[in-house]
């Protein structure tokens, strides 16, 4: 099948809804799509792997496809983890550097660093990322270069996401089972931020919530440095079945009348609209008020955003959000849900879609692609930091500090 490029970055979204493969080239001037692949999912449920066999046939669907668009074979790739098993801490690292005073060392940065890493886990649980948000130099904190400065104590504040390795490891599975090696696992919160998040949302403080279709992700950066991340156990599925089991109508009709004509605010529907609703079974279709369409989906839409809220306060960062919520996700594209978001959180939304990529068709450039996107720029982003590795400890250390350093 075609030919093979060492400049291709190859990522895939095993989502509850859809498995995307997308085939991307690094060339002088930026990232140029190639090719993509999308199939149905099988045997993946709110992030989380069911069913390996069904999950490796929904792979090989995306992959097929992605190959006869792009012309490549594609044999290895980087994968993203979520589900309800995601977790994150923040942790500190601190070492003494003597009675006296002296310069600060890549050897003393190393030894912080380690130092951070020593949470107390369950067994089953291994570091995803771990990411450097400030270095405090004899309590000065914000410092963001230590090295050479004069000190007698240095500290490290990270932010470490965890995963529950038999989760990641079925994922890795079902990669491998499809023919497909795995070059890295990513948190898929963490690289749709990557596609959808600008410079100034980066610096002032900006949640980015990604409702996917059995999960939601949660991340918050602030200062350009990860302070918050997590997952909430709701998504765009959960919507879809409250129409179908209110409206008694099928799963798939519902998913139809949800994108079709679903809104989460019920005063933004007119009184007067009706919506043909088919039946279960071979009993005839029925017409019905659009609001009541709505009336199912805005309690949930304010459920998932409620629980946003408290995901966010708990974590100590709801006030944190100067520059707002990104919504994003194919969840993020039901009419009102920016609106519900900005009256629930009390923060200024608007809806993520993917940048980055030269030559991206237009089916691409949607929100619910946010996620794949994300991972080919966190992906082109930590193979710029790996070949800054042969420069020595120094260049080491920068990529294990950076921002989008991996395990």
């Amino acid at each position: 099948m075609g030919t093979r490029n060492e400049n291709i970055i190859t990522v895939i979204d095993l989502g509850s809804a859809k498995t995307v493969a997308l085939a991307v080239e690094t060339t002088e001037t930026g990232l140029r799509y190639r090719g993509h692949g999308l199939a149905p999912s099988g045997g993946t449920r709110r992030g989380v792997i069911v069913d390996l066999d069904l999950a490796k046939r929904s792979v090989e669907e995306a992959v097929r496809r992605a190959e006869k668009t792009s012309g490549l074979s594609l044999e290895s790739a980087v994968v993203g983890i979520s589900g309800p098993h995601i977790k994150s801490v923040n942790s500190q690292g601190a070492i003494s550097l003597g009675p006296k005073a002296r310069e600060i060392t890549a050897e003393d940065m190393q030894a912080a660093g380690d130092r951070s890493r020593e949470i107390a886990m369950p067994e089953d649980r291994s570091i995803l990322h771990l990411m450097t948000q400030e270095f405090v130099v004899d309590e000065q904190d914000g410092v963001r270069k230590p090295l050479g400065i004069l000190a007698r104590q240095l500290e490290v504040r990270v932010h470490v996401i965890t995963t529950a390795e038999s989760a990641a490891q079925n994922v890795v599975t079902a990669l491998n089972r499809a023919g497909m090696s795995v070059d890295d696992k990513v948190f898929e919160g963490l690289a749709c931020s990557d596609a959808v998040l600008r410079r100034d949302e980066r610096e002032m403080g900006a949640a980015v919530i990604d409702i996917g279709a059995g999960t939601t992700e949660i991340l918050v950066v602030r200062d350009d440095v990860v302070i918050h991340s997590g997952v909430v156990p709701l998504g765009g599925i959960n919507f879809t079945r409250d129409v179908a089991y209110g409206l008694e109508t099928p799963l798939l009709e519902a998913e139809k009348l949800k994108r079709e004509f679903g809104c989460a605010l019920l005063s933004q529907v007119n009184e007067q609209n009706e919506i043909e609703v088919p039946s279960v079974g071979e009993r005839p279709p029925r017409m019905m008020r659009q609001r009541d369409l709505a009336a199912i989906l805005e309690p949930r839409a304010r459920e998932l955003m409620e629980m946003c809220r408290d995901h966010l306060q708990h974590g100590g960062v709801l006030d944190a959000l100067g520059g707002g919520v990104i919504l994003t996700g194919g969840g993020a594209l039901l009419n009102g849900m920016t609106e519900v978001c900005e009256e629930v959180l009390r923060r200024p939304t608007r809806l993520g879609v993917p940048l980055g990529l030269s030559q991206l068709p237009g089916e691409l450039q949607a929100p619910e692609f946010s996620t794949a996107i994300g991972m080919v720029i966190y992906t082109q982003r930590a193979r710029v930091l790996k070949h800054r590795e042969s420069g020595g400890l120094g260049a080491k250390l920068r990529a294990m500090f950076a921002r989008e350093a991996t395990e």
